[in-house]
C-alpha cells in the first residue's frame, strides 16, 4: 500500500464559522480584560506626586498620646556627668607612662583589686626572673 500523498490544496480549505468562532472570542477575551484592567493595573497610570499627596495627607492625621508614652524633654548630659579638670601633662615622655594612674581618682582598679588573682607565673614554676629576659 502507498501513503497517502499530500496535495498542497490540503490545508487551505476555508471554515468561515470557525474563524469567525475564533475572531468572536478574541474579542470576548479583549473587551473583559479591558473592563478588568484598571481595577488590577489602574495604578501605573497615576503619577508618582499624586501617590506620594495621597500618603502624605493620609499620614497627617493625628493621634492623642496617652501622657505616661509621651516622651520626656531632653536633659543635658552635665547634669548627670561632672567631668573635673585634667592634671598637668608630665614633661618627659618617661613621665607619660601612667601619669593618671598615681591619681586616685582616675585609676582604673576603682572598685579595688581583683580577688582571684593567680600570681605570678616565674614563682608557681619555681625559675629564675632572669630566665624570662
Amino acid at each position: 500500500m502507498a501513503a497517502p500523498q499530500h496535495s498542497p490544496q490540503l490545508g487551505k480549505e476555508i471554515n468561515f464559522v470557525a474563524q469567525d468562532m475564533i475572531w468572536k472570542s478574541h474579542i470576548k477575551s479583549e473587551m473583559e480584560t479591558a473592563r478588568s484592567w484598571p481595577n488590577n493595573w489602574g495604578f501605573l497610570t497615576t503619577s508618582h506626586n499624586e501617590l506620594v499627596e495621597n500618603k502624605t495627607e493620609e499620614n497627617k492625621v493625628q493621634l492623642k498620646v496617652p501622657e505616661h508614652l509621651q516622651v520626656r524633654p531632653v536633659t543635658p548630659v552635665e547634669t548627670y556627668i561632672k567631668v573635673g579638670p585634667s592634671p598637668a601633662i608630665p614633661q618627659t615622655t618617661q613621665g607619660l607612662i601612667g601619669w593618671r594612674s598615681t591619681i586616685a581618682e582616675l585609676q582604673l582598679e576603682h572598685y579595688g583589686r581583683s580577688k582571684y588573682l593567680k600570681g605570678d607565673f616565674c614563682k608557681s614554676m619555681n625559675w629564675p626572673a632572669e630566665g624570662l629576659s
